[in-house]
Parts: C-alpha cells; structure tokens; sequence
C-alpha cells in the first residue's frame, strides 16, 4: 500500500497531523469502536462502504445491535469482513417497542454464541433521558428495567457493555456500582470530568467521533483533550454524528473515523500516530475479546 493517507475530506485541515505519519497506513491500528453498519442507510452501497473505510486505513469496525431482529445481522456482518466485530443488546431508543422475550432472545443468543470470538460485549444498551417520550414515567422506568437486566446478562456471560449515555450519566453509574465491575466503551459520552472518571473507574473508555470536531462542542472537547488517551476510543457511530465538515443531514461513514483521528490529535497536540495506536489499546483492554479479533 501508499505511504498513510488518512483520506481526510477536503474541507478538513489535518494535513499536517497526516504526514507526522510515515508507516504504511495497513500497519496502524486504526479501528470503529461504534457503526452501526447494519442501519438502512447503508443498504444501498454497504460494500462500498466498507471498501472506502479499509482505504481509510480502517482495520477493523464494532458494530453493535440495537434490537432483537438485528442480532443475526450484525454477527453476519462482523464475519463478512476482515477484523469485524459485534455486540449485541436492546437500545433504550428501542425499548418502548421491546417485550420481556426480548431479554429472553438477548440471553438465548448469547448462550447460542457465546465461543463466538467476534461476539466480543452486549450493547449498545443504556439510558436516554433526553428524548422527551421516554424519559419520565412508565417509559423511563422501562428503559431502567432493561437496562439492569442486560447489566446482569453482562455479567452472567462475562461480557463488557457498550453504552449509550444521554443526559443519564448519574442512573448509569448507579446501576454499575449494584455489581461486580463489567467494565466496556461509553459511546459518545458528554458528562463532567467527574462522571468520567466514575466510569473510567468502573472500567470504561470513553467513546470520541464527529462531535469532538465541531468548535462549539467545548464540554466534549476539554474532555477529549484532559482526559488521558489511554481512556478514550475512536468511533463514529455512522451513519449518524457526522463531523462537522460534512454536510449537515448527510450520512456518516466509518471511513471517517480517520479525519476524526486526526482532529483529535489536533486539539492535543500530538501525532495522529500516537492518537491511533494508544486508543486503538484503550479499546482492546476495555473489550477484551477485541484483541484476538483486532490484533495483527
């Protein structure tokens, strides 16, 4: 292959971080932590897809279910493609629609696949408290349910969590104290540096992608820029949260994770390189089945 070219967008301004960069891009451990590669979005031209984040230099992609049906999808994804990894798990978004067989499903699957080795968390499950619907009342008191009962599926079959976090860090953290550490990745996080390190504790990283690139997002960049790299991972949760040099509305790729890098490294004032390779290790020991799955 090339000399590494992160294949930023035009619009982006990391060339500078790109060249600090002088291994094959093959060789640098650049990862998707959150895809939700299985979305309609991408049933168009998801081969084009993935072949356009692989030029990127994306080696490997989690992708995390985010209801029942799309179990089976995501585990036929993750091995259709080369360093490809899943989670499966009831989003909270997902839950007013959910049934208690729905657990049962969750439970039978990971039981049925649990040799599997791209199987690697249960996720993306969590709280939202923003979405004015679910939040209060019955809805808010189901989405709870739920989400202690994926916690001790979790931990039944010793498994780490990818978690959705809106405006819920407080209840999420409460609910993690109730048991033994599971640990995992808390996708997209935007809390205070207390509640960050409350998770780090518990044995999270933190998820980073196409917020961190917009100037007004200040809270999510102090985070990504006090926080050390060893706590945090690269993600894009395509299609949605695009970076802010794409056009508003539009979808959102993998292949983006490496202008993403690039931005971060950027506000940090280091290499792309040193951003790549020491999140790239966060997320292998946050999750720890990765490693068999990512590793050269």
């Amino acid at each position: 292959m090339e000399s590494l070219s992160l294949n930023l967008p035009q619009q982006s301004p990391e060339q500078s971080t790109e060249q600090q960069l002088q291994q094959p891009k093959h060789h640098l451990p650049l990862f998707d932590t959150h895809c939700h590669l299985d979305a309609e979005a991408f049933d168009s031209d998801r081969d084009r897809v993935i072949e356009r984040a692989q030029e990127a230099g994306v080696r490997g992609i989690l992708i995390p279910a985010v209801d029942k049906q799309h179990f089976p999808v995501v585990r036929d994804l993750a091995h259709c493609m080369q360093k490809g990894a899943y989670a499966v798990g009831i989003h909270p978004l997902f839950v007013s629609e959910a049934e208690e067989s729905d657990l049962k499903a969750l439970e039978q699957f990971l039981r049925d696949h649990q040799d599997d080795p791209r199987l690697v968390a249960v996720g993306e499950i969590g709280l939202d408290f923003f979405v004015p619907s679910i939040r209060e009342g019955r809805a808010r008191e189901k989405q709870i349910v739920f989400y202690r009962e994926q916690l001790a599926l979790a931990q039944a079959f010793g498994l780490p969590v990818l978690l959705h976090v809106r405006r819920s860090q407080d209840e999420l953290l409460k609910w993690l104290r109730r048991q033994a550490p599971i640990g995992g990745l808390a996708h997209a996080f935007n809390g205070s540096f207390q509640q960050a390190q409350q998770f780090i504790d518990l044995g999270f990283c933190l998820g980073m992608g196409g917020a961190l690139t917009f100037t007004r997002a200040k809270q999510i960049r102090r985070l990504a820029t006090s926080i050390p790299l060893s706590d945090l991972v690269l993600e894009t949760d395509a299609p949605d949260l695009g970076p802010a040099w794409l056009e508003k509305g539009s979808r959102n790729e993998p292949a983006q994770v490496a202008a993403i890098a690039a931005r971060l490294a950027e506000l940090r004032q280091t290499s792309a390189k040193a951003v790549i390779e020491q999140t790239a290790a966060a997320a292998m020991r946050a999750v720890p089945k990765l490693q068999a799955v990512w590793a050269e």
